[in-house]
């Protein structure tokens, strides 16, 4: 994850460079900036595959954290574990320029060993053929957020996810940037269960790029065990947050060389990418307004939020939709959300109310429409940016209750019975300005704009009839999102 507050002027713009600088620094973990121990002169393969191994039995499985832990079997899902080794190569930057239009040579290879998590259909015939390939997040320890903002969607239609374990820190330990809500002590998989995980070893971030590509390749005719002996038709990337970073940098740096995935979903990025060299932002030459480069020949499809925007300055990259590059900024977001951490919210220790807004239910339709533009060539809807009050600073244009003004647009904004903020209060920690904040209206305010109840839902109604045959949201979500409104207190 990366953070931000509510902070405004040329002290936004500083502390957004440290603290961006300080996220990718820690998320890198292990990574270091010389070779390692065993690198050599690299030659590099782009059609390199990884080996992959098990399904491991050994020891105890190690599970990212997640809030919602689901019994796969319910769904018809099945979760097994492999081991994928091989000889990464780590790259230099001939040129990086904002355009995305990147050069890169190799520098050194190492061999590496790391896991892959694979969840498919227990029956084979019920896989619909795309893989979904998680570069998982390490900065509060382990994490799938993409899996959990997915779903109930990815179990529900077929698809086969893979989470893969892309960083030195998730395997060989080391500082989570927000601490690690697992554990305490920063240990990686290698520390905490090593009757499992002895056998892993990562030589760095540097490799981590090459290393994603390579079981990407492995995952397009694997071992009859890993998807039950079908091959896939599609293998996608998606990352949320820092492996957002990490992403942004794939698709412009090893994308073009390696044409490892047939689509990559990008959730919730900021200004740039992370360093080739598994350097900080600042402390590189990663321009801090990169643009996804537009002669990628699979799409890409970029997903963001208001804490997007401003506090990790996205708004200096935004760049115009294409047939291949699709951004969706979606009103009433945060970086993370009242959703993503569940019941643990109050254990945060944030000053106010988590950002409750729509981010899971217009994830899993921003995923739907991706997969069709990947399996159909059908191209996503292209809606309006954020409207933007200032550029220098970033501000974002917001309507007389606060909420912003433009976007993908739901009943949640556009019927508001709060101000959904991607903005944490002043003063509140690197963890909570991921949060945002949700302020909910006044009695008096709700009878302002509605007058009674059944008002409000018959214009919530409306505008949910709207957002979903906008292609914004899945009809699959209606029921519930009614549900949520029918909960609303009016004032007697």
């Amino acid at each position: 994850m990366a953070a931000g507050a509510a902070v405004r002027g040329r002290g936004a713009a500083r502390w957004r460079r440290r603290f961006l600088a300080a996220s990718l620094a820690a998320s890198l973990g292990a990574a270091w900036a010389g070779a390692p121990a065993g690198a050599a002169a690299a030659r590099f393969d782009p059609q390199a595959a990884a080996t992959l191994s098990g399904p491991i039995t050994t020891g105890t499985v190690i599970e990212p954290v997640t809030a919602h832990a689901s019994e796969l079997s319910t769904d018809g899902y099945t979760e097994q574990e492999f081991f994928a080794a091989g000889t990464a190569t780590a790259f230099r930057a001939l040129r990086e320029p904002g355009d995305g239009r990147w050069k890169v040579a190799p520098t050194t290879s190492a061999t590496y060993q790391t896991r892959l998590i694979v969840r498919r259909p227990a029956d084979p015939a019920h896989f619909n053929g795309t893989v979904v390939v998680e570069w998982m997040n390490e900065s509060a320890g382990e994490s799938a957020p993409d899996f959990d903002y997915l779903n109930p969607y990815l179990l529900a239609h077929g698809y086969a996810y893979v989470a893969v374990s892309a960083q030195a820190l998730g395997v060989e330990g080391g500082k989570p940037l927000l601490g690690d809500v697992a554990t305490t002590s920063g240990d990686g998989l290698v520390q905490r269960e090593p009757a499992r995980y002895g056998s892993l070893h990562h030589p760095g971030d540097q490799y981590s790029f090459d290393i994603f590509a390579q079981i990407a390749k492995a995952l397009r005719a694997p071992p009859k065990t890993v998807f039950g002996g079908v091959r896939p038709t599609h293998v996608l990337a998606v990352g949320e947050s820092q492996s957002a970073f990490f992403l942004t940098t794939f698709a412009d740096a090893l994308q073009p060389l390696t044409h490892a995935f047939d689509g990559i979903f990008i959730h919730s990025r900021g200004e740039g990418g992370a360093g080739l060299t598994g350097t900080a932002l600042s402390a590189g030459h990663v321009p801090k307004d990169l643009w996804i480069r537009t002669d990628l020949s699979v799409p890409v499809f970029m997903f963001e939020t208001q804490t997007d925007l401003v506090q990790l300055g996205y708004a200096a990259a935004q760049q115009p939709n294409t047939d291949r590059i699709r951004t969706w900024e979606v009103a009433g977001t945060a970086h993370a959300d009242a959703y993503e951490v569940g019941t643990a919210a109050p254990l945060l220790g944030c000053k106010a109310m988590l950002n409750d807004g729509p981010q899971h239910e217009v994830a899993q339709a921003a995923f739907a429409a991706f997969n069709r533009w990947v399996d159909k060539g059908t191209p996503p809807p292209s809606p309006p940016r954020f409207r933007l009050a200032s550029t220098n600073p970033p501000k974002l244009a917001l309507d007389t209750h606060g909420d912003v003004i433009g976007g993908v647009r739901t009943p949640t904004v556009d019927v508001p019975v709060a101000t959904l903020s991607g903005a944490a209060p002043v003063g509140s920690s690197p963890l909570c300005s991921l949060f945002g904040q949700t302020t909910p209206f006044s009695p008096t305010t709700l009878l302002g704009l509605y007058q009674t109840k059944s008002h409000y839902l018959a214009e919530y109604t409306a505008s949910l009839k709207g957002a979903i045959g906008e292609g914004y949201l899945l009809m699959t979500e209606r029921a519930a999102l009614m549900a949520q409104a029918e909960q609303v207190q009016f004032p007697s």
